[in-house]
């Protein structure tokens, strides 16, 4: 599963994994993909550092990169504690309210919450960036776009090359604008944050749109056959991020939530504002329906909702509550029904990926050349 910009960063397989676990990125290169560590979840530098030295330590020289959610523009002076004011009181005694109908227990006292979106805080980022430089990361990937400017001139001067994803053709030609490697080409069908284009429409658009620069398609895609008929379309490589999620190296904080992975389907997702504020593509579950309700009071823009619920998403974490507890996921949760390794993963993806490209040309009345 080669294409030129596997060949580009020196990857056997051109099968780009983003993962907020460590383990989960080394062993992703290691099998022979580009794994891609998301820093959202770091809120500390040293925290970070610790695990960017992991990953040195484990990823037997091969490549990596770096996942970062910043937004293009600057808003100065804002400091967390100024967006905590502004959510109204109201939110929060729908938080409270919500959780005490469900019986979730408090934190212990002094125990903070292991859940802040404080990395939605463009500093965060940037402190984020300061430690992952001092690495020999490979690629820049930001989830928000196009990240500012100065950032990607940085970048570029250490010979990283930046990602960005996008939803429509729109945003991937202002991407290609400002000075962007790479365009991931994210579909209705994914996990996390993602428009409402699927990815069969949108891969090819924005392949067309950017062209040459190279596309990773994105949304939905979790088997070799998958990946070949991204391939048809134009894409160079597939970003793939949900699939990792059952795998033995990924550290899932709840057995209940890795069960309740297993037995989802395909239909049992919606794109919620519930998590972060902006659409997101999570497990739905009684949680998501009571933000979604129309007896709410509404989802609050980012950065506000994820830090209105960050406290809630941990204490429903910690207690198992079942009814409410979820994680982004795409529509590919109907093919995670048993944990396997990362590297059974990889021999899945290129057995299909074989089985795909040896049907077409058989189609084409080219077998056996």
């Amino acid at each position: 599963m080669q294409t030129e910009l596997s060949k580009k960063l020196g990857v056997e397989h051109a099968v780009f994994g983003f993962t907020p676990f460590p383990a989960v990125a080394a062993a992703i290169s290691r099998a022979g993909g580009f794994g891609v560590l998301g820093a959202v979840r770091y809120t500390a530098p040293d925290e970070l550092k610790r695990d960017l030295d992991w990953i040195e330590a484990h990823v037997d020289g091969k490549p990596y990169g770096l996942d970062v959610v910043m937004p293009a523009k600057k808003v100065e002076g804002v400091t967390e504690a100024d967006v905590e004011a502004m959510i109204p009181e109201g939110h929060r005694q729908f938080v409270r309210d919500t959780l005490a109908k469900y019986g979730v227990p408090e934190l212990a006292e002094g125990e903070a919450s292991g859940w802040r979106i404080t990395g939605w805080m463009e500093q965060v980022a940037r402190n984020q960036l300061d430690v992952a430089f001092d690495y020999p990361i490979r690629l820049l990937a930001n989830a928000l776009g196009s990240p500012p400017a100065d950032v990607v001139a940085r970048a570029h001067e250490q010979n990283v090359l930046v990602a960005a994803l996008a939803g429509s053709a729109r945003h991937a030609v202002k991407h290609k604008e400002g000075g962007i490697d790479i365009v991931v080409a994210q579909g209705y069908e994914a996990g996390g944050h993602t428009g409402d284009i699927a990815s069969m429409v949108l891969t090819p658009d924005v392949v067309d749109a950017v062209d040459p620069l190279p596309v990773l398609a994105a949304g939905g895609i979790g088997s070799g056959q998958q990946v070949a008929a991204a391939l048809a379309l134009g894409a160079q490589g597939v970003w793939l991020g949900s699939l990792w999620l059952t795998t033995t190296e990924a550290e899932l904080p709840s057995p209940k939530l890795i069960e309740k992975l297993f037995a989802a389907g395909s239909g049992d997702t919606v794109r919620s504002r519930a998590l972060t504020g902006k659409p997101a593509r999570q497990l739905r579950t009684e949680w998501t329906d009571a933000w979604d309700s129309a007896d709410g009071p509404g989802t609050l823009p980012m950065p506000l909702q994820g830090l209105l619920v960050a406290d809630a998403v941990s204490r429903i974490q910690k207690y198992e509550v079942e009814p409410l507890l979820g994680t982004p996921v795409g529509q590919i949760v109907g093919r995670m029904t048993s944990e396997r390794s990362v590297q059974a993963v990889f021999d899945d993806l290129t057995r299909g990926f074989e089985k795909a490209v040896d049907r077409i040309n058989r189609i084409a009345g080219r077998s056996g050349q």
